[in-house]
């Protein structure tokens, strides 16, 4: 629930100007999840910028109907969206999203051929209890049936919880074991071939300078980036140490 439209055009400026030199021929894409109502507006301000798509924060399962406040799957394609957040911790924390909702959500999202990125996570209870593998395999488990019949492989995003604004730090040996473990059910469920294919980010705290250092790791593909987001030349910095 950040920026404005003003903003939205300053962050495309930045994006075009430097976004293509950075990925150069690297096998890597840029997803933007804006606010709802700057979706639109990021549309027109990225247009033509190769491997750099938009996508939505939330959708409702439901494909259309009287819900106040929520949006529509089919309004996020219109709106020019290809992916979608489901599952995101700040959905499961601030709006008590269970495992069942996110897997409504994930089905409305194939529906409309938008991309999930399916978002897992532990609290910091759950993490000091020894529910870190229990907990983001639960979530994953409840998830599988709909990413098993998507046409692409899965994308899921490890979201810390315990370690985004605490801190607290979650060291890249600890990312890696939750990307490892993710891996490894992913290979159980839809095959090894399928899961080495998946792409599995980070998304706890990511900065310029510890984005190396993560990636580094072996199960480590890419990130979900928060707060650094915000600002063109803290995002564009990532992307760019991550390049080298």
């Amino acid at each position: 629930m950040n920026l404005l439209a003003a903003d939205v055009e300053r962050f495309a400026g930045a994006l075009r100007e430097q976004l293509p030199g950075l990925l150069g021929a690297a096998p890597a894409e840029v997803v933007i999840f804006p606010s709802h109502p700057l979706l639109p507006v990021a549309r027109e301000a990225l247009d033509g910028i190769a491997r750099c798509a938009l996508g939505g924060q939330d959708l409702h399962p439901a494909p259309s109907g009287a819900h106040t406040g929520d949006v529509a799957g089919a309004q996020l394609v219109d709106a020019g969206a290809r992916w979608v957040l489901c599952g995101h911790s700040e959905r499961r924390a601030e709006h008590g999203e269970d495992d069942s909702t996110v897997r409504a959500k994930l089905e409305a999202a194939i529906a409309v051929e938008l991309r999930p990125l399916l978002c897992v996570g532990e609290s910091l209870e759950q993490r000091e209890a020894g529910a870190t593998e229990e907990t983001i395999g639960a979530q994953l488990d409840a998830a599988l049936p709909v990413l098993a019949r998507l046409p692409e492989p899965p994308v899921v995003a490890y979201e810390p919880v315990w370690a985004i604004g605490t801190g607290r730090t979650a060291t890249p040996e600890t990312a890696q074991a939750a990307h490892a473990f993710l891996r490894a059910r992913l290979a159980r469920a839809l095959g090894a071939e399928c899961s080495a294919a998946c792409r599995l980010l980070y998304g706890g705290s990511v900065k310029p300078a510890n984005c190396a250092e993560l990636l580094a790791e072996a199960d480590v593909d890419g990130f979900l980036i928060g707060g650094a987001s915000l600002d063109p030349d803290s995002f564009l910095d990532i992307i760019r140490r991550c390049g080298h």
